[in-house]
């Protein structure tokens, strides 16, 4: 099954002038979807790992969710395997996955087999959930490969060429979220808003647990200072996808802005939870909204953490200003 390349614009947090999440040049973002040989989805808990195609070295651990998802986040350049295990399949090693910065997300998808009951020799039986990515399943083939040179125009900034190649895809496959999604980003990188908007909003209409456009769309209305819109995005999106911890992170900083303060450090607690190592901004974010609730022991305690997972660098040298002026309200 082809991987489907999928399009998250890329723009700034606006809440903190020194907020901007570090860019990753040379990093893209995997997105994993675990299914049964019948392409339906894993309902279990199951532990995903990263591995190094180079050298065989884990290099970072997540576990999917009930919909057999999981994800990655600004994975640097080159070639990874994916293994899967867990107490009812049989552990699995994907094949090798490129990354590649051009492609943004990448959905990587892995197929498992139920583990084999050694009291009976049978394949342990399991019900399953809906099948995955339905609509990537139903995509026709010609569709598909209309999708795939967008991908390849967009990479190379020829817009207005990949604008006609996915609606040639669209022409072909109208329930396509995926190519409505890139037509979005596409239109964005014009600057025309309007139809930018109508294309993600198509998008989500034709698959309503497509977490991408959800973010693009947030996104947007980020832009345009519209931080409730935002938020009502990004609850859809980690809704759908409660391990991406760039999605979380984005809503807890739109929950500060939108004065959602309880809200917004919850958000950040869930990031902290899951491997986070590009996003140890949201402590700064947790550290302000426990600021505005006058928690000034909770905001130091954040400050702190963020400090120790990003030491350097001039966010570094602002938030231990701030920590300095919340010790003395302490005093």
């Amino acid at each position: 099954m082809p991987h489907r390349r999928r399009f998250v614009l890329l723009l700034p947090f606006l809440c903190l002038p020194l907020s901007q999440l570090a860019a990753q040049h040379n990093s893209g973002n995997l997105r994993v979807y675990i299914t049964y040989p019948d392409d339906r989805a894993v309902t279990e808990q199951l532990k995903v790992e990263l591995i190094s195609g180079a050298n065989g070295t884990q290099l970072a651990q997540t576990y999917t969710n009930d919909h057999g998802g999981a994800g990655f986040g600004n994975v640097a350049t080159g070639t990874y395997r994916l293994e899967v295990s867990g107490q009812n399949i049989e552990t699995t090693m994907s094949e090798m996955v490129e990354v590649d910065p051009r492609k943004g997300t990448q959905s990587i998808f892995v197929r498992v087999k139920p583990a084999v009951d050694s009291s009976n020799g049978e394949a342990n039986r399991h019900a399953g959930g809906p099948t995955v990515s339905a609509g990537d399943l139903k995509v026709p083939e010609q569709a598909s490969k209309e999708f795939d040179k967008a991908t390849k125009l967009i990479a190379q900034e020829h817009w207005e060429k990949a604008i006609d190649q996915l609606n040639k895809a669209l022409a072909l496959y109208p329930a396509y979220a995926e190519a409505y999604n890139n037509l979005g980003v596409v239109y964005a990188r014009l600057g025309d808003s309007q139809k930018e908007r109508e294309a993600l909003q198509k998008a989500v209409a034709a698959n309503d647990h497509f977490a991408p456009a959800f973010v693009n769309l947030a996104r947007l209305e980020m832009k345009n200072k519209n931080f409730a819109a935002a938020e009502t995005y990004l609850i859809q999106a980690t809704t759908v996808d409660p391990t991406d911890a760039g999605s979380l992170a984005l809503l807890a900083q739109v929950q500060l802005m939108d004065h959602h303060y309880e809200d917004a450090v919850a958000s950040a607690g869930k990031v902290h939870s899951l491997a986070h190592e590009p996003y140890a901004l949201v402590h700064y974010v947790a550290a302000r909204a426990w600021e505005r609730l006058h928690r000034f022991p909770e905001a130091l305690a954040e400050f702190k953490l963020f400090l120790s997972e990003e030491p350097p660098g001039d966010r570094a040298a602002a938030a231990r200003q701030e920590m300095a002026a919340v010790q003395k309200q302490l005093q």
